[in-house]
This record gives structure tokens, C-alpha cells and sequence, in this order.
């Protein structure tokens, strides 16, 4: 290649980020491949924009996705030597392997004259005594870059740009609530507290599960006036029948790993489907627009076993041909102070002709107390009960029952938001952080089960 082509190559390769790419590793990033040429042009146009703050990035295993984000990295502060950067991923280990590739890439010597490297194209060097592999600076620059995971630290490091790489190991870690609610408590307290006024975030990870950090992520910052875009590639197109690149991944390979892995895994990891939609204990559920003439109206009521658990109170209406239409309901970590009043209104206000309270943890105390409340202003009768089935038994048991008879009000998912969460990811088999919500739907079919069983003893002691 003649001097006056490479020298307008380096000089593309530093104002566009895909051309740095296809100039340093050509073998890969080539043109040809769409793709890529999507995801670094979404990088560089985000890291330029006003309009976003969060860029999540959801793409198959095998396609360079975090191959990128490294490139992305040493073409940042090569243009930019003031930048500081942290990243984070989900073990030391891997976040220091990170760290190693972009300052290699940026220290690297040239011995082949034929070979572009790093120094071909930016001045960027690191600075001498201070290449730590996971905290080190440019020569001209201050704590340029920092390598974290949920068990390391980035006290005293601020960030312009905080990219996350994979905090999710693999699908036992998906299936686990708390390892999930680990994630999410790190990523707002640690990594968001480092973020510079101005700063810009990168999520970059499987879709394993729908309460991952990039689905929280998703969900929750947008309402906390965050600016989120999201940049989502499936290895298979089902429309088009087309793989994203079949030099990466091949139809037959793809179709091979699918059936080695399992549908739910391989959704996941190629297609960007949570993992726990596939896992997840009920399938779908019933909705009502109006209410009907009900023949009886009822309540069950879990309370809360620990203060981090749920009290779980639930208002429906028994129609005559057997379905239960959800009226409302209480679903709440407050005191019993506050629940005590809580449940009482609604015996009260939804007219409710019968009450069953768990008497487990305290809930023989709390029934006596919502007697107290409700009397002279409602004819309710207030059951409290032991229940000593196992609970797991009695949510999976019942959950066909629950599925095909209980009716959720069509606004469930914005009228009580907290319990249509826990209803739709609980899952099968894993950890559930919470079964209050399962537990005390599942009182709806044991309630309505049991008078069925009733009337069925009457009528055969009258024959």
C-alpha cells in the first residue's frame, strides 16, 4: 500500500470508529459485515449525541461484541487523552483480562513494517510506572482507566464513560433472584456513583433474564430521567430465515447448538430472549374490562412472614360459571400498623362477604385486629387458618387452576405494579427472591376448591 493510501486510512480510522476497527483487525471487521458496521457506528454516534445517556447493547455470543467495546475503548482515549473510562465485568478475572487486551494494544512495539499498530495511527502511550492491569493513565492523562466487577472497587475513581461487559456468568447465575438483585445494587450504588456529570453508560451483555441488569436497566432508568437506547441484534431472523452473518455463525451451527443447548439457553444466548420467559411458572393469564354480577365476593390475605417480605392481600369476585375477577389488592412490605388499615378498607370498601387470613407469623393477631376495624361497617366473616402445605406444592399444583380461572383487571400491570412483577417472573425452578404473590394468588383456587368440595359433600349426603 502506497504512503498516500495509508496515510488516508489512519487518518478515517481516527475520525470514524469502524474504520479503526476494519484498519487494525481486517480479518474481521470487514466491510462486508453489516453488523458490525452497525454496532460501531451506534458507539460512536452515541458517544457524540445529546440524546441518550445509556446505550444497551444486546448481541450473540461469538460476534465481538466485547471484542468491541476493548476497541472502542483504545479509540476513545486515543482521541481523546483526558477521557476516563471504568469498566466492569462479572469477575476480576475477566475484567483484568479486559484490561490487559486494551493496554497491550495500546503499548504493543511494531516489529513488522507491513503491520499497522495502535502507535501507527495515535500518539496515545501508557505512562511509565503506572500500568497496573487493572488502573493505569496515559502519559498526559490522570487514571485513565479502570477495571471493576461486583466484588472489586472503584473507590475514588470517577468516569466519563462506564461500559459494563457480561456480569452474568451463565444460566445458573440467570435463574438466581438475589445474584440478580446483587447485580442491580452495584451497578446504582457503585458504578452510577462514578459516573462524571455528563457521563455515558454502555450495557453490553446476553439477555439472560428479564430481570438482568440490561432489563432493569430498561425498565428503571427511563422513569428516573435517564436517556436509554436500546441496540438489539438476534443471530437468527425467523421473518427473513437469515443469520446475522453466516461467517460468524452458520444456519447448520446455529441449528446444532440449539438442540445441544436446549430452546430456553439457546433463546437466550442467540435470539436475546430472557431465559425465564421460557421458565417461568404460568404461561399466561386471564384479563376482564368490566366487572361482573358477582354471587359472592372474597379476600385472601398472606401476611408477611419477614419485614423484607410481602403482605399479600387480594380482593375477587366469585361469577357463576366458577372464574374469580381479581377487584384489588395489597401488596406491600409496610408495617403491620399500616397493613392492619389497609386490608380493613378493603373488606370495606369492596364489600366483601368472606375473609380467609393466614394465621402463620403473627396472622391470628392481625385477623383480630381487622375484626376490630371493620365491625358495624361491614358483614364480613373473618377466617384466620393455619396453612401447613408445603408451599411450593401448592403454587405449582394450582397454577394450571390459576391460569385458567383467575381474571386480572386489563391495567393490572400499571394498577399494581409490584405484584404483576412477581406474578409474571416467578419461575419453575431456581431461586425466587419472593413467593408472596404466588402464594396468596394460589389461596384464590384453595378458596374457591374447598367450596366446590363442600357443595360436592352436601349433595352426596343427601343421596
Amino acid at each position: 500500500m502506497d504512503k498516500i493510501a495509508l496515510g488516508a486510512k489512519i487518518e478515517l480510522s481516527r475520525r470514524f470508529f469502524f474504520d479503526y476497527c476494519n484498519l487494525i483487525m481486517p480479518s474481521f471487521y470487514k466491510r462486508d459485515r453489516a453488523y458490525l458496521v452497525s454496532v460501531c457506528n451506534e458507539f460512536q454516534a452515541f458517544l457524540n449525541d445529546d440524546e441518550h445517556d445509556v446505550l444497551v447493547l444486546n448481541m450473540p455470543p461469538r460476534h465481538g461484541k466485547s471484542l468491541t467495546l476493548g476497541r472502542f475503548v483504545e479509540w476513545v482515549l486515543g482521541n481523546d487523552h483526558t477521557k476516563k473510562i471504568m469498566t466492569g465485568s462479572y469477575n476480576e478475572t475477566l475484567s483484568t483480562v479486559f484490561s490487559k487486551n486494551v493496554r497491550n494494544t495500546i503499548q504493543e512495539t511494531k516489529a513488522d513494517m507491513n503491520k499497522i499498530v495502535y502507535s501507527d495511527i495515535f500518539e496515545a502511550k501508557i505512562k511509565f510506572g503506572d500500568g497496573a492491569m487493572n488502573l493505569w493513565s496515559l502519559e498526559d492523562g490522570y487514571n485513565n482507566y479502570l477495571a471493576t466487577s461486583p466484588t472489586g472497587t472503584a473507590t475514588g475513581f470517577g468516569a466519563d464513560i462506564i461500559i459494563i461487559d457480561d456480569v452474568i456468568k451463565n444460566a445458573e447465575e440467570a435463574n438466581n433472584a438475589t445474584v440478580l438483585e446483587k447485580h442491580w445494587e452495584w451497578f446504582v450504588n457503585t458504578m452510577l456513583s462514578r459516573l462524571e456529570s455528563g457521563g455515558k453508560i454502555i450495557i453490553n451483555m446476553t439477555r439472560w433474564h428479564s430481570e438482568d441488569l440490561a432489563g432493569k436497566a430498561l425498565r428503571e432508568l427511563p422513569p428516573n430521567g435517564y436517556r436509554v437506547k436500546h441496540v438489539n441484534f438476534k443471530a437468527y431472523n425467523e421473518q427473513t430465515k437469515k443469520m446475522l452473518c453466516d461467517e460468524v455463525l452458520s444456519l447448520e451451527d446455529y441449528q446444532r447448538k440449539v438442540k445441544t443447548m436446549g430452546a430456553d439457553i439457546a433463546s437466550a444466548n442467540y435470539q436475546q430472549e430472557p431465559i425465564d420467559i421460557k421458565g417461568r411458572l404460568y404461561g399466561e393469564f386471564k384479563t376482564y374490562q368490566s366487572r361482573s354480577n358477582y354471587i359472592k365476593i372474597w379476600n385472601y390475605c398472606d401476611t408477611a412472614d419477614t419485614g423484607k417480605d410481602y403482605l399479600c392481600s387480594i380482593v375477587w369476585g366469585e361469577t357463576s360459571d366458577g372464574f374469580a375477577d381479581v377487584l384489588d389488592i395489597v401488596y406491600t412490605q409496610k408495617p403491620m400498623e399500616y397493613t392492619e388499615k389497609a386490608v380493613a378498607q378493603q373488606l370495606i370498601d369492596y364489600d366483601v362477604n368472606v375473609s380467609r387470613i393466614e394465621r402463620n407469623n403473627g396472622g391470628r393477631s392481625f385477623a383480630r385486629s381487622v375484626r376490630e376495624k371493620i365491625q358495624g361497617k361491614v358483614a364480613c366473616a373473618v377466617e384466620d387458618f393455619y396453612q401447613g402445605n408445603n408451599k411450593e406444592s401448592r403454587i405449582y399444583s394450582n397454577s394450571y387452576w390459576i391460569e385458567q380461572h383467575v381474571r386480572f383487571p386489563i391495567d393490572w400491570r400499571t394498577r399494581f405494579p409490584e405484584y404483576y412483577q412477581a406474578m409474571t417472573t416467578y419461575q419453575k425452578e431456581g431461586k425466587n427472591k419472593h413467593d408472596d404473590a404466588p402464594d396468596a394468588t394460589t389461596g384464590i383456587a384453595e378458596s374457591m376448591n374447598s367450596k366446590q368440595k363442600a357443595k360436592l359433600k352436601s349433595f352426596k349426603r343427601g343421596l
